[in-house]
């Protein structure tokens, strides 16, 4: 067998081929085999779906949450399967109870529809959610730590971290912050939307109470799976958005856990694309991810220099540092029209990519994944050179 490269993985994805997609980060995209798989369950469930959600749904939900938990290296008792992560935050945030003087703790570099979230939430509680800046660029995870925890004060209940931001795809240094909350009797909350499949991921390791994560994006399953992982200390604590059968179990239904009965439905809904995450996780398997992945952060880490050289802005983290993997931001100038750049890009180079307005700062935000090539990198290269 040949080894696995960016190059021969392109042909298993569904993407446009006429398209340099550089923009991973936003949706995700699923190869093909296990798109195929996604549609095998879809067509099970259709042949018969009394027998499919009434009898078999919650074995094969079990074994779909034990593979997910080996991965993560977490219980398959703290794991539910959830829409995405932006689900997950909508959870705890309302979960938890809040009044005036209560602060949840966060940082500037977070994602904009989970802001939302605990905005809404807090107006409803009268607590104040505090965004503790860390600009950029960044120098350590040491310096983030440190900068982060000036923020924490006696009235912080909650800290809501990004584990890899989504305007600035800085990783923040999830592990010592939630070791530091827990001993300062704070819960913590770890949105990681954009984290497994990216890097490795052991959320033992990291001791979040609650941590949210989609496995769409780096994780390469159909859009739908997300996952939902809540310490069994603090289960108590979790209500589901939507209350359903689970909430009285019966004896023949029940799996033994208020959590994941309450968890497990919610209504008929669609379950074949949380049922094919462990395809996904199979594919990645096959074909060496882990090398891919380290591919993938060569071939950005020369695109960022690169671009930093050209614009004559030093990079946002130190290049040789894991403050980024697969998705990173290199600086552009001031005064670029970001939209229409955007549009230009797209329209003239065919190259998919986002541009950030952040803090006033502006940014081309890369993501590479396994179907990239180095042409991917030139077309955006070579079409920031022109249009700038």
């Amino acid at each position: 067998m040949h080894p696995t490269t960016t190059s021969n993985l392109r042909d298993l994805f569904l993407l446009d081929p006429n398209i340099h997609f550089l923009n991973h980060g936003s949706f995700g995209a699923c190869p093909s085999p296990v798109f195929e798989t996604y549609q095998d369950w879809q067509r099970r469930l259709e042949r018969q779906p009394v027998k499919f959600l009434g009898r078999e749904l919650n074995q094969l939900n079990l074994q779909a949450r034990m593979d997910l938990a080996s991965y993560l290296n977490a219980s398959a008792d703290e794991l539910v399967y959830i829409p995405n992560a932006t689900h997950g935050v909508n959870v705890i945030s309302r979960s938890l109870k809040f009044g005036p003087g209560d602060e949840i703790l966060t940082t500037d570099h977070e994602y904009g529809a989970c802001d939302y979230t605990w905005e809404f939430n807090c107006k409803k509680t009268g607590a104040a959610y505090v965004h503790h800046p860390i600009s950029l660029p960044v120098r350590s995870a040491e310096e983030i730590l440190e900068g982060f925890w000036q923020g924490v004060t006696p009235r912080t209940r909650v800290i809501y971290l990004s584990h890899i931001s989504s305007p600035t795809a800085l990783r923040f240094p999830v592990e010592a912050v939630c070791t530091r909350a827990r001993q300062a009797g704070i819960l913590t909350l770890v949105d990681g939307a954009h984290a497994p499949g990216q890097i490795p991921l052991d959320l033992t390791v990291i001791g979040a109470d609650f941590y949210t994560g989609n496995c769409h994006k780096w994780m390469l399953s159909p859009k739908g799976a997300g996952f939902l992982y809540v310490r069994e200390a603090v289960q108590e604590l979790v209500e589901p958005l939507v209350v359903s059968w689970g909430y009285h179990a019966t004896a023949e239904t029940t799996t033994g856990s208020p959590f994941l009965d309450c968890f497990g439905w919610s209504g008929t809904q669609d379950p074949a694309a949380y049922l094919s995450v462990p395809a996904a996780i199979q594919f990645m398997q096959d074909h060496n991810w882990d090398r891919v992945s380290h591919q993938c952060h060569a071939l950005l880490r020369s695109a960022l220099q690169r671009i930093s050289e050209m614009i004559g802005i030093e990079p946002m983290y130190p290049l040789d540092s894991d403050l980024y993997y697969q998705m990173g931001i290199a600086p552009l100038p001031s005064q670029t029209d970001i939209i229409t750049l955007q549009k230009r890009l797209y329209d003239e180079c065919r190259v998919e990519v986002p541009l950030i307005n952040w803090n006033g700062q502006k940014f081309v935000r890369i993501s590479v994944q396994g179907y990239n090539t180095p042409d991917d990198l030139e077309a955006l290269i070579d079409g920031l050179n022109k249009l700038l």
